[in-house]
């Protein structure tokens, strides 16, 4: 089978798409075979040598993951040969890209029909991630504000929708070319950044969430009412200004039950997947320099493998 992998760490050629034998699934997990397979930050971590939970080379990368069960290893009855699942491979956020995956069955759900393949590899981690900042440690009520910094980003995106459908009003800072795309998401307040500084117009939000980092969170904690929170998943590197306010670092872990939670979202149509840049297995690199900033579509980046 096919599958893009790294024997060292580096730029995006050092990634060479093999042939390696097929993998067999241990106990707990199943074999998928991908249809499609998204490609994200984290990757580019994994592949510089950046990230504190990736096995070191070789290894294939790759997380986000849509396909078939092909195999089901001992200990699974939640999943049979045929099911169509999404979600993630691992706790290490590697070997989805290929043309078949090892997946453990506790990161893994059923596809929701509403969705594409592609689609349905484009939701697990960001989705997640989105889904934990906001109802996990977040967790603002009915009619509450949120200030969602990068709103109009992956994650972002996704924290925008699920906020919106639980009433909460969304306070979005972009920039100038998705003010109107954070609208249709459901930001009942939208602030360009590049035109207005959000802390002499937003007062007393009760959450932030923070997906960009850097200067723009630390001035976030004077937008906060005592008592309230900041969530971020950017990085722990940072020291609070105020006593009286809370904050928050984690790394996403894609379960069955969160992706259970949000597959319902998704069959209703209440939120929808943004699906960017598509390119096939074989053109990996070309999704990798995306990620370093080469041009791309909106959305998360994926690769199609089953075509």
């Amino acid at each position: 089978m096919r599958a893009a992998r790294i024997h060292r760490f580096g730029p995006p050629d050092v990634i060479e798409v093999e042939d390696i034998p097929r993998p067999s699934p241990a106990s707990g997990e199943v074999l998928v075979r991908v249809a499609a397979a998204g490609v994200g930050p984290w990757d580019a971590l994994i592949r510089e040598g950046k990230s504190t939970v990736s096995p070191p080379p070789p290894l294939t990368l790759g997380s986000d993951v849509s396909g078939v069960v092909e195999a089901v290893g001992t200990g699974v009855s939640g999943f049979k040969n045929g099911d169509e699942v999404y979600g993630v491979t691992n706790p290490q956020f590697v070997g989805a890209n290929a043309d078949f995956a090892v997946a453990s069955a506790h990161m893994i759900a059923p596809r929701p029909q509403r969705l594409s393949s592609l689609e349905a590899a484009s939701v697990p981690v960001v989705a997640v991630t989105a889904w934990q900042m906001l109802f996990e440690y977040a967790r603002p009520e009915a009619g509450q504000r949120v200030m969602i910094l990068g709103a109009a980003g992956n994650v972002g995106a996704y924290a925008v929708q699920f906020a919106a459908n639980a009433g909460v009003r969304v306070i979005a800072v972009v920039g100038s070319k998705d003010l109107e795309y954070v609208r249709t998401l459901g930001a009942t307040d939208v602030i360009d950044y590049r035109v207005t500084d959000f802390v002499d117009v937003v007062r007393s939000v009760d959450g932030v969430i923070d997906t960009v980092g850097g200067d723009a969170r630390e001035r976030a904690f004077a937008v906060l009412k005592p008592g309230g929170i900041l969530v971020t998943v950017v990085s722990t590197a940072f020291v609070p200004v105020r006593a009286d306010v809370r904050f928050a670092f984690f790394y996403a872990e894609v379960t069955t039950a969160r992706l259970s939670a949000i597959s319902g979202l998704l069959e209703q149509g209440t939120v929808i997947p943004q699906v960017g840049s598509v390119v096939p297995l074989d053109q990996v690199r070309t999704a990798h320099d995306m990620l370093a900033g080469a041009p791309h579509r909106r959305g998360k980046i994926m690769l199609d493998v089953a075509t």
